[in-house]
Parts: structure tokens; sequence; C-alpha cells
């Protein structure tokens, strides 16, 4: 609690020197204060470098007040600094399935949301039994997870991506946004690249969605990788960490 505390507390002063700045130059700083923030962990700074992640916030409009889910989290990342933006007034959703608790075990033993963070909450549920209140949700962070929508194996259970899409849809609040960072594929390749790589062509996660009634709004290349063949294993050391990403905001169009 005296973490998050001190967070709010930093972001309001900072809030109040800074009024009469104008309106995006103020959002923007907030996020550099939650990446330059004195209690986030060493194992996440030491992530910063190729993550980005003061632009990704800011590419994906991320405010205080907001309620954001953060869909497959993983360790935590982007839940503690979508924590820090989002106040006291927010909330962060931290969603993982019973699969992936092995292998985020140490960064979420770490994190202790409890304690540290408690603006966040976290749900442990498999992603075709997800059920949210519609027009509840701000934002959906969807990092470097949409291409486990098609991988299988004893471990992992299989998902209904058409189902997990449109419930994200009837979720998210119309104007919302749903911010996708994915490992890349080779332009045109198919769904097997997640089974085989660990990737999924941006290309296949715009149809996807797009069907669904998103609208995609922008993209970037900031996690763009030149040196990343594309055809290889996001886990092959030569390019682990590094894998060249695509960045898309889709949003869900304002009702009439």
């Amino acid at each position: 609690m005296k973490l998050i505390k001190g967070i709010f507390f930093t972001l309001f002063v900072f809030s109040l020197s800074s009024a009469s700045c104008a309106r995006q130059a103020l959002i923007y700083d907030v996020y550099r204060l939650a990446v330059q923030s004195e209690f986030r962990l060493d194992r996440d700074i030491k992530r910063d470098a190729t993550r980005h992640p003061r632009e990704v916030l800011a590419f994906f409009e991320i405010e205080q007040g907001q309620t954001v889910l953060d869909l497959f989290s993983g360790g935590g990342y982007y839940s503690e600094l979508l924590s820090y933006v989002v106040g006291g007034e927010g909330e962060v959703i931290a969603h993982n399935n019973q699969a992936y608790l092995p292998f985020a075990k140490e960064d979420l033993d770490e994190r202790s949301y409890a304690t540290r963070l408690p603006n966040v909450t976290p749900l442990l549920s498999e992603a075709n039994d997800l059920n949210f209140v519609a027009d509840s949700l701000d934002r959906v962070f969807y990092i470097l997870g949409f291409h486990d929508i098609y991988y299988r194996d004893e471990t992992w259970p299989e998902i209904d991506d058409d189902k997990l899409v449109a419930n994200l849809f009837h979720s998210l609040k119309p104007g919302g946004i749903v911010a996708v960072i994915d490992h890349d594929a080779v332009s045109g390749a198919g769904k097997e690249t997640a089974q085989e790589f660990h990737r999924l062509s941006s290309e296949h996660v715009i149809s996807k969605m797009t069907q669904a009634g998103f609208v995609l709004t922008d993209s970037a290349d900031l996690l763009k990788n030149d040196a990343d063949p594309l055809t290889i294993s996001v886990f092959d050391k030569a390019i682990r960490g590094k894998t060249s990403r695509y960045m898309l905001k889709f949003i869900k169009p304002q009702t009439n």
C-alpha cells in the first residue's frame, strides 16, 4: 500500500505543478514517472531497453481512472506499469490461465500484487471462460499472447478464437482500445507459425479483429527489428528478447 500511495502522490503533485502545460505533454510525463518509479522491480527495468514501455503506454493512450484488462499478463511487467498510470481511481485486471502460472511464478512471487499494487486484481481463468460486464473495460492490453490462441499441446487448453475476440468486443466500452503487440511472422504466413515458432502474422490479427467489429486505427514500427529473420522460434538464442514485433491499435466504434 505504501508503494502505490507514493506513486499516486507523485503523480498528483506533478499534475498540479504542470497544470499550465498542454494535456498531451502532461500525460506523456505521467508515463515517464511510471517507468522511472523507484518501486519497479530490477527484472522489469532490465527489459525496458527492448520494450520501450513509455512509448507503448502513450501509443495506446493509457490514462488515470481507466479499467484495463491485461490479458495473459504473465509475470506482470505491464500490469505494474498500468497500475501506476491508472492510479487509485482505476483498476488493472491481471489475467492468466492455469497453464501459464508455472512460467510466471518467479515474477509473480516478487510482484506481490496484494501488498504492492492494491489496484491490480489478479484473475485466473481459462480464455474460454472469461466473462466481463458489457462495456466495462476502457482498454485491453494483449501483449505477446495473440499467437497463443493457436498454440496446442498437452498442457495448453484449446482456445476458441472467435469466442475470445467477440468477448473482448462485448466487454470493451465504445471508443475503447485493444492494444496488440506480438512476435511478427513472414507476411502471408498461416496460423501454423504459432505452433512452430510462437509467431503470428499481423495480417492474421487484423483479419480476426476486424471481422469481430473492431477498427484498426493505427500501427507502429517502434518494436520492429530488421535483424529478425521471422522464420525461427522466438526462443532461439539468436533472437530471444529481440524479436521483431508489431503494434496494432484497435478501437471499438462508438455507437450511434
